[in-house]
């Protein structure tokens, strides 16, 4: 995206250009860009991403923590949003393989959270799992990682879903829909801090 001044020779511009290019304004300021036609691509790394960007507006509308004003710095320095200096942050996290956090920057520090069993159950069209955490403080979320595949490197473009947690107790995940065949889980959980836990070892479900 690149940033103009006076645009097309004028005060402001906006809308198509040559089938080629955008002009708009975001908070203020006048940009271009490249005309891209919108696409739906369902790549594993896609829903990887759109995994963790539905996990962090989640969380982020139902935050209650002080903690979560640090990002406000960052974006004060920046110039946007402090949703948008939080999102930026977590996703750039997620992209080298790290979880969120809470903080900014990431403590990276306290001890990882730990998941007891994950016992997985499959059915017709859809699996379900019930996740059981260990006893452990600050859990900000689990991390779901699916493949046909056995699953040796569990990361952001194997991760079908990013489930907040607050508590301890065993809850419920239903991964759907999915078409008959076996299918590879491994399951980890993370702190505020942005710390990760052990991911439980490769299992599979027979789903029909």
């Amino acid at each position: 995206m690149a940033r103009v001044s006076g645009p097309m020779m004028s005060v402001d511009a906006s809308g198509k250009f040559g089938g080629s290019m955008v002009f708009a304004k975001w908070k203020g300021r006048n940009y271009a860009r490249q005309l891209v036609i919108p696409q739906n691509p369902q790549s594993a790394k896609q829903k990887g991403v759109r995994a963790m960007m539905a996990f962090l507006a989640t969380v982020w509308k139902a935050k209650a923590l002080p903690k979560w004003t640090d990002y406000s710095v960052d974006a004060a320095a920046r110039a946007i949003s402090t949703f948008n200096a939080y999102m930026a942050a977590n996703l750039a996290r997620w992209q080298l393989n790290k979880t969120p956090a809470q903080v900014y920057p990431a403590a990276d520090a306290t001890g990882a959270c730990v998941i007891t069993t994950a016992t997985m159950t499959g059915y017709a069209g859809y699996m379900s799992a019930v996740i059981t955490p260990a006893t452990n403080a600050n859990i900000f979320g689990v991390a779901v990682y699916r493949d046909s595949a056995a699953i040796t490197a569990p990361g952001w473009a194997n991760c079908v879903a990013i489930i907040p947690r607050s508590g301890v107790t065993a809850f419920t995940f239903t991964d759907a829909p999915l078409a008959a065949g076996t299918y590879h889980y491994r399951f980890s959980q993370f702190n505020i801090d942005g710390v990760q836990g052990t991911v439980l070892a490769d299992a599979t479900v027979v789903v029909t």
